[in-house]
């Protein structure tokens, strides 16, 4: 999600990284399972990978990546699962918005993931995301995402993703935070975004709406912003599965 890169981080404010590494090292140790976390004000990613690392291709040891999104391990994700994924942190960082800032720490996403193992073979694992780390300004700083098994072996579609309270495991009815992520693109964006859909290029759009071709261009820019992807047909594929567009 590149809306974090975008923060503004104030010079001198500590995040604490050390503390937290060394929290990290320990939990691994103990869960033997793979624990990404994510420094957004670098730009980097410290990989603590126990034995379930070996499922990933991960070496049994820790690594720092130049990115504060592990690509290393999305790559073996599920494609459709992975966007699933997108939105249900879409939705968690529009939900935090709605609490004090000190609570982000009491919440973590759950979702199970399909992907390919070493040998080609589907497994299921279990993902959860945590932002350990605000600064004073409401700027999210550090993420720790954490990779492990799942028992639930069923097949079935969609990641079931949820949004819970660590504190008291109260799991966050979905119409508290899904109706904030359906409303993220003003009227015209999703007009221009159902365009896109079509295979419409701007200049057809632009004529289409009666607008400017530099409009329709700074409009498709909105929207790969709000949507926290890399180009449109990203953006498509995330708008299907939030329920912006019906196509």
């Amino acid at each position: 999600m590149n809306t974090f890169l975008e923060q503004k981080f104030e010079i001198g404010e500590s995040n604490d990284i050390e503390m937290y590494k060394q929290f990290v090292t320990n939990y691994v140790k103990i869960e033997q399972c793979v624990a990404v976390l994510s420094d957004y004000q670098t730009d980097c990613s410290y990989i603590f990978a126990g034995n379930f690392g070996s499922v990933f291709g991960l070496p049994n040891e820790n690594s720092i990546i130049d990115s504060a999104f592990e690509e290393c391990i999305f790559s073996k994700i599920n494609s459709e699962d992975l966007i699933e994924r997108h939105v249900l942190e879409l939705n968690f960082y529009e939900f935090l918005k709605g609490i004090p800032r000190e609570e982000y720490c009491n919440y973590s996403t759950l979702s199970r993931l399909r992907m390919k193992d070493s040998n080609d073979k589907i497994t299921y694992i279990n993902h959860r995301t945590i932002y350990l780390n605000t600064f004073n300004n409401g700027s999210i700083s550090l993420a720790l995402c954490l990779y492990l098994p799942s028992t639930d072996l069923q097949p079935r579609a969609g990641i079931d993703g949820k949004i819970f309270n660590i504190k008291t495991g109260e799991v966050i009815a979905s119409e508290r935070y899904k109706n904030n992520t359906e409303n993220i693109l003003s009227i015209r964006e999703t007009e221009v975004l159902t365009s896109v859909a079509k295979g419409n290029k701007s200049e057809q759009i632009a004529a289409e709406m009666h607008i400017s071709v530099y409009t329709v261009r700074r409009h498709r820019q909105n929207i790969i912003e709000k949507l926290k992807v890399a180009n449109t047909a990203e953006a498509v594929q995330t708008a299907i599965v939030m329920g912006i567009l019906s196509l």
